[in-house]
């Protein structure tokens, strides 16, 4: 097969692109299109996608681009449609739900299918990591230019011959907006049965060093700082227990300073860490607190549970299909500080075994995934082939 990966743009490294990052395993040969690839924010990841074929759009001569990704949105469909796929058999879409890049141009006898991490959350009044309803300007200027935009997605997603989708809330949204099919297919979570998180925690036996004194003292939480994490009811949750929590990541827009302003003295910010500091601290959590709105998979959490830490998550989307209430965490209904504070010591009187969330996460192993999508694109390809014949 003669292949090529399309992924809306490479700014961050988040769960959609650890997806494309293990789809490229799979075919390191096939050339990724993308709009905009920007390694210099990519921060300690950015070593992941060298030597990559990365092609991209007319945006990447943009000044200042990194500040234009979401107004840029509207020009996505010209950029993808300009794009021509007709010399490729098959042509896999990781779609993030940023812009439309299934409106690639290819030939009948290509195979197009879609991963979709989630339909455009902006669309469909899901949590975003811009509040762009604040100000009445923005929602007047949404109404005008939303609606337009959920018929071109919905048109895009007509497009694809199959639908992958990473969750079953994922699923649902597909079949809600879009009235298509999909085939679910969990995204890979590798980190605790990696090389990486042997070697740290050889590192720890040997030296028990200051990280390693607190473990399993401190709740952790981070990601992507976006408004839609809801790191806020993390943080005042702690605040209001006085209890020990780190927070990593990369801030979005101006949400990092609204979170250092509430935190309190217990709170403590690590900004964006390397995948062998993130090992160390899922090694040393007592629980990952993940507070994240109407999650679309979530890879954190089964994360967090393959190195057999709990996780205190809020009991909508993807969450729900990955965390066991009461046997690997505690689920919370409603997203305020009172429940957040209540499910904390809900588990303080549980008693989770690391056993179990270690197997309930073997579920998601990239194996796993390997297997799942390479049989899938090899049995549909084979399928378009005979039918084309």
């Amino acid at each position: 097969m003669k292949i090529a990966l399309v992924h809306d743009y490479i700014k961050e490294y988040g769960g959609a692109e650890r997806v494309l990052e293990v789809l490229h395993e799979i075919w390191p040969q096939a050339p990724v299109y993308t709009t905009v690839y920007l390694p210099k924010f990519l921060g300690p990841h950015a070593e992941r996608f060298r030597n990559w074929n990365i092609i991209t759009s007319w945006f990447q001569k943009i000044p200042f681009v990194e500040k234009l990704i979401s107004p840029l949105r509207l020009l996505t469909p010209w950029v993808f449609g300009n794009w021509d796929f007709r010399g490729y058999d098959v042509v896999v879409v990781s779609a993030t739900g940023a812009y439309f890049p299934n409106l690639i141009v290819r030939k009948p006898t290509t195979l197009h299918i879609c991963y979709c991490h989630t339909p455009p959350r902006y669309l469909y009044g899901y949590p975003t990591a811009r509040d762009w309803q604040k100000y009445l300007l923005g929602r007047i200027l949404a109404a005008l230019i939303n609606h337009r935009l959920r018929q071109v997605d919905f048109i895009s997603y007509q497009r694809p011959d199959y639908i992958i989708a990473n969750s079953f809330e994922v699923k649902r949204r597909i079949e809600k907006f879009y009235r298509r099919e999909a085939t679910v297919i969990y995204p890979p979570v590798e980190l605790a049965s990696s090389k990486l998180a042997s070697s740290v925690q050889l590192k720890k036996n040997k030296k028990l060093d200051a990280s390693h004194l607190d473990a399993k003292r401190y709740f952790l939480a981070g990601g992507r700082l976006a408004r839609a994490k809801r790191i806020d009811l993390a943080i005042e949750a702690c605040n209001r227990l006085k209890l020990p929590l780190k927070v990593y990541g990369r801030a979005f827009a101006d949400y990092g300073d609204k979170l250092e302003k509430i935190a309190g003295p217990t709170v403590e910010f690590l900004g964006e860490v390397s995948e062998e500091e993130l090992v160390g601290l899922y090694q040393g959590a007592k629980a990952l607190i993940y507070p994240s709105e109407y999650e679309d998979f979530g890879i954190m959490p089964v994360e967090a549970q393959s190195f057999g830490t709990p996780v205190i998550g809020l009991a909508q989307g993807g969450v729900k299909e990955t965390v066991i209430d009461g046997k690997t965490g505690v689920l919370f209904d409603e997203p305020t500080v009172e429940s957040v504070v209540k499910a904390i010591k809900k588990l303080s009187k549980l008693e989770i075994k690391e056993k179990d969330c270690i197997n309930n996460a073997k579920k998601y192993s990239k194996e796993r995934f390997k297997r799942e999508i390479m049989n899938f694109v090899t049995t549909k390809f084979k399928g378009q082939k005979t039918k084309n014949k």
